[in-house]
């Protein structure tokens, strides 16, 4: 596949700010949704939650054209900026300030990111992977995401509750990611190809699932309590599966690795802050 990394990210970026706009829309409309209402009708019945949906449609759009353009490894973290256009955003239509804090923990985990992609260098991979190849890493990642989902459902603590929920969604939405390469290159081979294809039928599933769980996170509690969690997750579950399925690779030596290891500590660790600090606030 032949790559081209600065139209990549250059994709990557407008999807993030999408990305953001959706969020802050849809966390608006769930929030208001009361504890003992259905969730999904209220958020139908809600223009502004559609409109964060037209949003998050631009933004795949833009993340779909970035995955042609490069590697997984490449596009994904580039999607944790979403995180630092959307705080702003939030603050203002909330009346609310963005505190010196918080603005030093988004723009740490920036940084990480930034090193990440800086450092890791990653390279395109095979995105036709075969079945044999999936199985265990998927059985493995989809365990953890119903145990997160579960036990997010059942936490009395806001924000622990919009930290799993939000960790649930964004694996699912890294699922996603990950498949979405090869699901755009059956389009080729026409429909017959995109529906007898099982991952047309996982994106499907995963990307509605995420969906659910991310509104359920966003009712839980603040945005900055739950989207670091959603765009931390999305990223290192599509590196996750980028490196053990689709073969791709960080071209960089041992010190690289370990710093790239660093910032990935420094990435999870950042995400946990804000969820806490803004669920305290």
């Amino acid at each position: 596949m032949t790559t081209h990394p600065a139209a990549a990210v250059l994709c990557a970026l407008l999807a993030a700010l999408l990305f953001a706009v959706a969020a802050v829309a849809q966390q608006r409309a769930a929030a208001a949704v009361p504890e003992g209402e259905s969730l999904v009708r209220s958020l139908l019945r809600n223009p502004r939650w559609w409109a964060g949906i037209v949003g998050d449609a631009g933004g795949y759009a833009m993340q779909v054209a970035a995955l042609a353009l490069g590697a997984v490894l490449l596009v994904q973290p580039i999607l944790v900026s979403a995180l630092v256009f959307a705080l702003p955003l939030s603050a203002r239509l909330n009346a609310r300030r963005v505190t010196p804090r918080t603005w030093a923990t988004a723009l740490a985990l920036t940084a990480a990111l930034a090193c990440f992609l800086l450092v890791g260098n990653p390279t395109a991979g095979d995105s036709d992977a075969p079945v044999r190849d999936w199985l265990l890493p998927l059985l493995g990642l989809l365990g953890l995401i119903v145990a997160a989902a579960v036990r997010g459902v059942a936490a009395p603590d806001p924000a622990r509750r919009a930290l799993l929920l939000g960790a649930a969604s964004g694996s699912l939405y890294g699922l996603a990611a990950a498949l979405t390469s090869y699901v755009t290159d059956l389009f080729e081979h026409g429909l017959g190809a995109v529906l007898g294809g099982w991952q047309s039928w996982a994106l499907i599933a995963a990307g509605g699932t995420g969906v659910y769980l991310q509104q359920r996170a966003f009712r839980a509690g603040p945005l900055a309590a739950s989207l670091p969690a959603v765009t931390i997750a999305e990223p290192l579950v599509a590196a996750f599966l980028g490196i053990a399925v689709l073969d791709e690779r960080m071209r960089t030596n041992s010190i690289g690795l370990v710093v790239t290891a660093i910032a990935v500590i420094v990435m999870c660790a950042t995400t946990i802050t804000l969820s806490r600090s803004q669920a305290e606030a």
